[in-house]
């Protein structure tokens, strides 16, 4: 039986674990799709000694950009985006790192956007946010575009610098922050979510609740809101096609 699994830590509930075995089960593929939790990437390459079928596997929180070192390759887009979230066992012994966060994203954002919403911010720095910086940027022609950090640094907004009219001139807004996600269901990003006006366009990577309060506040006041569940589904479509590949 082949393995491919998901790499993190910590993990909970893993919607890719659900989605790859629902779908080995539909498609009557001899697979199976386990959870790797590992606190720290010291035994990264002992995984594919205990795993001698593991194929591949996907990468979450927090190693998107800390498991680069420890692979041979990039494929062209992980090396722009400088962040992995796919790695795939080539039939050359080879560990190849891909990045499927960017095409589930695009093609999840892109019939929500219209000529009037072309400025973005990104809430937070971490890996998935690189992603959704080329995806806008290379993809989708975004030439300005803004990130939004706690933490003060070159180039950065923080939520304090936040005003109204930030909000009119950017009116894309993405959390790549897990404020909000369950099991912390009442918490958002500090927005002026007041001055947000049916220009806005809210889009949550978090899928967990199904409608945070980034969402709720931001339709309150009229935003379109989205979460990150189609970009999930997509990115593991996506991440598929790269493990089967020839």
């Amino acid at each position: 039986m082949t393995t491919y699994g998901l790499l993190g830590y910590p993990l909970g509930h893993s919607f890719s674990r659900n989605y790859f075995t629902e779908k080995f089960h539909r498609e009557g593929i001899d697979a199976e799709y386990l959870n790797f939790e590992l606190p720290s990437l010291d035994g990264y390459r002992d995984l594919w000694a205990a795993y001698p079928n593991l194929r591949g596997h996907n990468v979450t929180i927090p190693y998107k950009q800390q498991i680069i070192p420890f692979l041979d390759e990039l494929s062209p887009e992980a090396a722009a985006i400088g962040a992995v979230n796919v790695v795939k066992h080539t039939s050359d012994g080879r560990l190849r790192g891909y990045n499927s966060d960017v095409i589930g994203f695009v093609e999840s954002i892109r019939p929500l956007l219209t000529p009037q919403r072309h400025r973005a911010l990104i809430l937070g720095t971490g890996g998935a946010s690189k992603a959704i910086f080329y995806g806008l940027k290379e993809k989708l022609g975004f030439q300005d575009i803004r990130f939004v950090s706690r933490h003060k640094g070159d180039g950065l907004l923080t939520y304090s610098d936040l005003t109204p009219e930030i909000i009119n001139h950017y009116p894309v807004i993405i959390n790549c922050t897990p404020c909000g996600m369950y099991p912390h269901v009442d918490e958002s990003p500090n927005l002026p979510y007041e001055a947000m006006t049916p220009n806005n366009l809210l889009y949550d990577l978090v899928y967990n609740p199904e409608e945070t309060q980034f969402m709720r506040r931001g339709a309150a006041n009229g935003a379109t809101v989205k979460n990150g569940l189609e970009m999930l589904i997509l990115q593991a479509q996506a991440s598929w096609d790269f493990w089967t590949e020839d």
